[in-house]
């Protein structure tokens, strides 16, 4: 018997007001893949990833992750979620940060010690720990934001546009190591709207206006489309559907 997809979203919409921001999405999220949302700012991409995440809940439909319907505490346990605006503590060092959060996750003592030190190597932050995050730069932030939501080895990592802001070296690095993480059997889920980092995921679900306008591999939507680039598919996909 196949296995049980890890995420499994089913008729999911989310209306804000009279805004419908989410449209009858169904998808599903196999355990140990790197699955993308592709999609322009404002298709939904957030929203949908903070369902998934369960801190928000659908309109209409359903999400399970683990089997668990959202939201669920001790399922949200095993999710780490890198949010787009970094919810750090500006005031405090990135240790202490780093320090907090791992507090809030359960570990303690020489455990917080060892994950901090290998999470901050991981971003390369190593030697920037003892500076107040309010003398980091846009990018310093967004990878002390992904060190937090790696600190507790969750089963189940959602990034959200988790590079903006990072120069192209250290992006191709963190790429690197979140293919590294889902080698080691953790699910990652990432919203972008850069076309290379799309050409990294096993998969892609493609968003526009809060509607799901094509799921598969890469290499699939191209040649489903003929098309040479990701970019191009999403166009042909995007055209295709209004």
């Amino acid at each position: 018997m196949a296995a049980k997809p890890c995420i499994c979203v089913e008729h999911v919409s989310r209306v804000f007001g009279k805004k419908k921001v989410l449209d009858d999405i169904a998808l599903a999220v196999e355990r140990g893949e790197i699955f993308g949302m592709l999609g322009p700012s404002g298709a939904g991409k957030t929203t949908l990833v903070k369902l998934i995440a369960g801190i928000d809940q659908a309109t209409e439909g359903t999400i399970h992750v683990f089997d668990v319907k959202m939201p669920h505490l001790q399922a949200m346990k095993r999710i780490g979620f890198m949010a787009q605006s970094d919810a750090l503590y500006e005031e405090l060092t990135a240790l202490e940060n780093l320090q907090f959060f791992s507090a809030i996750y359960g570990l303690r003592g020489k455990r917080q010690k060892e994950r901090i030190e290998e999470v901050a190597e991981l971003v390369h932050l190593t030697e920037h720990l003892k500076k107040t995050v309010h003398h980091y730069s846009g990018g310093m932030k967004r990878r002390l934001s992904l060190a937090a939501s790696l600190l507790h080895e969750p089963e189940v990592l959602i990034l959200d546009e988790p590079t903006v802001g990072i120069d192209p070296v250290l992006r191709q690095s963190i790429w690197a190591e979140l293919e590294r993480i889902r080698q080691q059997g953790t699910t990652i889920v990432v919203t972008t709207h850069v076309m290379d980092e799309a050409e990294k995921c096993q998969r892609l679900a493609m968003i526009r206006d809060g509607r799901l306008i094509a799921v598969g591999s890469p290499n699939e939507l191209k040649e489903k489309t003929h098309s040479e680039t990701i970019e191009q598919a999403f166009l042909y996909f995007g055209g295709a559907h209004q």
